[in-house]
């Protein structure tokens, strides 16, 4: 470690957090002892947690309080995080009607935030200082997984309008004194890309932060271009808020020649979990119990997929308690080879919408139609929206190698996967634009589909 980033972990950036109030240092520091505890250890911790969590919102949170009222739950009699399946679910249009009443009484500071409803349900919520303590301590702690730590230099891939609107002076002074350096994730022309590269290879940093599609297009830019970006001494790229793929791992660890390490979270969900160098994607369970559960609410098995459900246990200010994320993922039975008891998500698979309904009912992930169009010649950019049942449309940026062959071969194989009747459109179009929020996302499905119950 660097004398700057020493002074930047040590001593500035914890005098910025308890300037703004926040005990993010306590928090980092709590969860690095508390990520060695064995997986007894933390249960029983989560369950005191969980069972201190549901008896403050009972009696802070208008919400909270009637809700056990109705249910006659007494959160006293919380032993175990499985007695969580007692209460219901919470989703989007739940906390759309409740806002005011899920404000705890007497509650703290609380900031307003709202998602990018890519899903088509915006949502708009808040979130206390002790939340945003516990997203920072655990996201500076798995940083501090790979051998990087703040102050180290960083440059982030970004393309969420809160964080590009936040860029104010103070903000930006900051982010000089920490060292970490944003660059938007919405316009990824040639010339931006080009842009892109030349300030990598200025700034030489020791860690990249983005959006797995966006770090794997300037990566595959490299490539195209014949840059060398090989030698600048990047530890880890860190991904996270999309669906990584196998092959985006690939180009952005061979080209920047570092591990590619994946997150789990989202704005108003947490910072869920993150992989380890040991290649798990550990749950930061000390503050957030992960469910899985079918489309009929019941807990999934561990090993089986099911949509991920989040109870976070710092957010008492403004409660998220069996949050119904839209993702779909799998709960491992495993320890890992680090050492660490933090139990593991084995796998997310994606959003619901990124899974599509054939004509038959049968529910597969988009990657059974993507392996299609990813590995034909002549295809630079791609977009597959399922319509509806009967209709599926694929958008194309397409090199001189893409033909009508090519055309031809995506029509028979999505036949084949969605059904005979089913029209399937290819459109070739000049680009692709990325979502409001700067995220790309290959698929889009608009038929609605139960949690699948297999792997496809």
């Amino acid at each position: 470690m660097s004398f700057y980033t020493a002074m930047c972990s040590h001593f500035l950036f914890p005098l910025h957090e308890r300037l703004k109030g926040h005990d993010s240092l306590a928090v980092r520091k709590r969860l690095e002892a508390s990520q060695w505890w064995s997986a007894d250890q933390l249960a029983g911790e989560q369950a005191r947690r969980l069972r201190e969590f549901l008896v403050e919102i009972g009696q802070r949170v208008p919400y909270y309080r009637d809700l056990f009222g109705r249910l006659a739950f007494d959160p006293r009699s919380v032993r175990t995080i499985n007695d969580l399946c007692a209460l219901p679910l919470l989703g989007k249009p739940d906390i759309r009607a409740n806002v005011e009443q899920l404000k705890a009484a007497g509650h703290g500071p609380l900031t307003r935030y709202n998602t990018g409803g890519s899903s088509g349900e915006p949502l708009i919520f808040y979130m206390g200082k002790s939340r945003k303590s516990h997203d920072v301590g655990a996201k500076w702690r798995a940083t501090r997984w790979w051998d990087v730590d703040v102050g180290d230099i960083e440059l982030v891939v970004w393309g969420s309008p809160i964080e590009l609107s936040a860029q104010d002076r103070v903000r930006r002074l900051r982010d000089g004194l920490m060292r970490s350096y944003l660059v938007p994730a919405f316009e990824m022309s040639p010339t931006n890309l080009d842009r892109f590269l030349g300030t990598i290879q200025g700034l030489r940093p020791a860690m990249l932060f983005g959006y797995p599609s966006s770090l794997s297009l300037i990566a595959r830019h490299a490539r195209a271009k014949g840059v060398d970006m090989s030698k600048l001494g990047i530890r880890v790229a860190f991904v996270t808020s999309e669906k990584l793929y196998d092959e985006q791992r690939k180009v952005i660890s061979e080209v920047f020649a570092c591990p590619v390490a994946n997150g789990y979270g989202a704005r108003d969900a947490g910072f869920i979990a993150h992989q380890c160098p040991s290649g798990s994607l550990h749950i930061s369970a000390e503050d957030i119990i992960v469910e899985t559960v079918n489309a009929d609410g019941k807990p999934t098995a561990r090993g089986e997929p099911g949509e991920i459900v989040v109870t976070h246990m710092a957010t008492e200010d403004f409660p998220f308690v069996r949050y119904r994320t839209g993702d779909v993922g799998i709960l491992g039975n495993k320890t890992c080879a680090c050492g660490r008891g933090l139990p593991i998500l084995e796998e997310v698979q994606g959003r619901t919408t990124d899974f599509v309904v054939a004509q038959d009912g049968t529910v597969m992930h988009g990657l059974a139609l993507i392996y299609t169009v990813r590995d034909l010649p002549g295809v630079e950019h791609f977009r597959i929206e399922q319509v509806s049942i009967e209709q599926t449309v694929v958008q194309v940026v397409a090199g001189p190698a893409f033909d009508r062959a090519s055309e031809d071969r995506i029509v028979r194989d999505f036949k084949a996967r969605l059904g005979g009747t089913v029209d399937i459109r290819v459109d070739k179009v000049a680009a692709i634009a990325s979502e409001a929020s700067g995220k790309f996302r290959y698929v889009v499905s608009h038929v609605a589909a139960p949690v699948p119950a297999t792997h496809h």
